[in-house]
């Protein structure tokens, strides 16, 4: 029979987790001190500042280990950022902010975003149905692909469009970064309820470089957020949470709402700026919009893909579902391998465009698949022996074109859309970048 682990051990793996939370440690006992040590050591989770923090202890046996062991406090230069990402011990360097470009002049938009968008690699691509040259104002650091470079790097694709809002997924075939970060060229930076700018890429990197809670609901929401933690009831087992994968961002003004709702409520705005994150329960599905959202590439990337397009796609959100269909598929992939997704912080400022009443007519026939499509991805279940993402999307294409495909066309192309997407990602999403010849 096993034996349970004591509430102690739990409390110091817990503690772990936890140490970038904590600022003093002299209080504790000894033995409980040189434990949490030794199991930070094993962990891989000494850093600069957890090793000050054991140091500041004054405990002689700690101390002594930290001499018997040669651990060399290494003094590691902090890059400048008005983000604070050092704080979250991931490099600017490992980021990519891709931005899909269905405006000519984007002078409005990246200025807007200088503050933040200046300290990071930006990817930009043009919608391929834009016929106007892209006018970028200077001071950037950033790539811009065109058709051009869809053709010569995917050649012709009978199942995959990057045209309108799917541009952007070419963005994310060509990153070579760790962390992805999506925006809308219709939004602006937000502020927060006291009027500071948010800080719109730490916070996502925040949400994803944090443990996830998807198993057990911690009811004051991200128990890693400062201020936070899990509440009284909460098993000690499960606190130790999963990584963290996609991170989904809100919108303050235009809220992402449907056409329907928003044709009949015309003036409904969203002005409430809650500070909050959660973890999506397991099992929960939801609508993940492209518009704010960042994501772990290594892990998930090859599960985002342009697959379904609805016969009357538009080039307005109202009118296309590709990024909800892309959510769910992210969802299924992310639970079966236990990975994490969280809706919350950080805020953009969305901007008005289109008509909701003339997007109607587009997307009902999207608002009706999704009567058929949420009930489908709720029960899917995906076999064992996919453990990867490419091998839970393909097994996603394989139920869809099965159980959806045989009774609409649409379905059967999005499958067929998923399969080619993973060849794609697998010949151009890896690997040196293509050289234009």
């Amino acid at each position: 029979m096993t034996t349970p682990p004591s509430l102690l051990s739990l409390t110091i793996h817990s503690a772990i987790h936890n140490l970038s939370r904590i600022s003093d440690l002299s209080f504790l006992p000894d033995h409980v001190v040189l434990d949490l040590f030794l199991e930070t050591l094993r962990a891989g989770k000494l850093n600069e500042r957890v090793l000050k923090l054991f140091v500041a202890t004054g405990k002689d046996e700690v101390l002594s280990l930290i001499e018997a062991f040669n651990i060399q406090q290494i003094v590691t230069p902090v890059l400048p950022t008005i983000l604070k990402m050092s704080q979250l011990n991931i490099m600017d360097s490992e980021v990519d902010i891709v931005v899909g470009a269905l405006h000519s002049d984007l002078t409005s938009f990246m200025n807007e975003w200088k503050p933040i968008f200046s300290q990071y690699h930006l990817i930009i691509v043009k919608d391929p149905e834009l016929k106007e040259d892209l006018i970028i104002p200077d001071g950037f650091d950033l790539d811009v692909y065109t058709q051009q470079d869809i053709d010569r790097i995917v050649g012709a694709s009978n199942s995959i469009k990057f045209s309108g809002y799917s541009c952007r997924y070419f963005g994310y075939l060509m990153s070579r970064k760790k962390y992805i970060i999506s925006i809308d060229d219709d939004c602006v930076p937000a502020k927060d309820d006291k009027g500071l700018l948010v800080e719109f890429v730490a916070q996502h990197i925040s949400n994803l470089s944090t443990p996830a809670t998807p198993f057990f609901f911690n009811t004051l929401y991200d128990p890693f957020r400062k201020g936070a933690d899990f509440v009284r009831g909460y098993p000690f087992s499960l606190r130790s949470g999963v990584a963290c994968s996609l991170s989904c961002g809100l919108w303050l003004n235009l809220a992402d709402y449907d056409a329907p709702t928003q044709a009949l409520k015309p003036s409904l705005r969203n002005t409430r700026y809650v500070d909050a994150v959660l973890t999506i329960p397991a099992g929960a599905m939801l609508p993940v919009s492209g518009i704010n959202i960042a994501f772990d590439r290594e892990v998930v990337g090859p599960a985002l893909c342009p697959a379904l397009r609805l016969a009357g796609e538009g080039k307005f959100r109202w009118e296309t579902m590709e990024d909800i269909w892309c959510g769910l598929c992210v969802k299924v992939t992310c639970d079966h391998l236990k990975l994490g997704v969280k809706s919350g912080l950080p805020y953009v400022w969305r901007n008005e465009r289109g008509s909701a009443v003339e997007s109607l007519k587009k997307e009902w026939e999207g608002v009706k698949l999704m009567e058929e499509v949420v009930p489908f991805f709720q029960t899917l279940r995906l076999p064992e022996a996919a453990v990867t993402a490419e091998a839970c999307f393909l097994e996603i294409a394989k139920a869809v074109k099965e159980k959806l495909g045989r009774s609409n066309q649409m379905f059967a192309r999005a499958a067929d859309a998923m399969v080619e997407w993973v060849e794609i990602w697998k010949n151009a999403g890896s690997g040196p970048l293509p050289v234009d010849n």
